[in-house]
């Protein structure tokens, strides 16, 4: 049996660019918090996720000791902060957005 979850329930989240790409940090609320998303929050879900904002590749970086991971969100700012159209042209609002990703969590 499985249960959904809202990432926002497991962890707190920010964002920001780096030119056309963004930075996604996710830091878990506890250590119980950190082995569920280990397991769960891979980036290929990432990737299904940002599938309609033209991202190209995720890639995660493990942080265990601080609980957290970083991600790299390639091409996902439609050509960052002074050519975007966007309305967050600088990705800011992409880790608030990313905490209503729901996590399929087997029980």
């Amino acid at each position: 049996m499985s249960q959904t979850v809202l990432l926002g329930e497991l962890a707190t989240a920010r964002s920001g660019d780096k030119g056309n790409h963004a930075n996604l940090g996710i830091v878990a609320r506890d250590a119980a918090a950190y082995r569920l998303l280990e397991q769960y929050l891979t980036t290929e879900l990432l990737q299904a996720w940002l599938k309609n904002w033209g991202c190209d590749r995720v890639v995660r970086y493990d942080l265990p000791n601080l609980l957290a991971f970083n991600f790299v969100l390639e091409n996902v700012l439609a050509g960052g902060a002074s050519r975007s159209l966007r309305i967050d042209t600088q990705g800011k609002l992409l880790g608030t957005a990313a905490l209503e990703i729901p996590l399929l969590i087997d029980n």
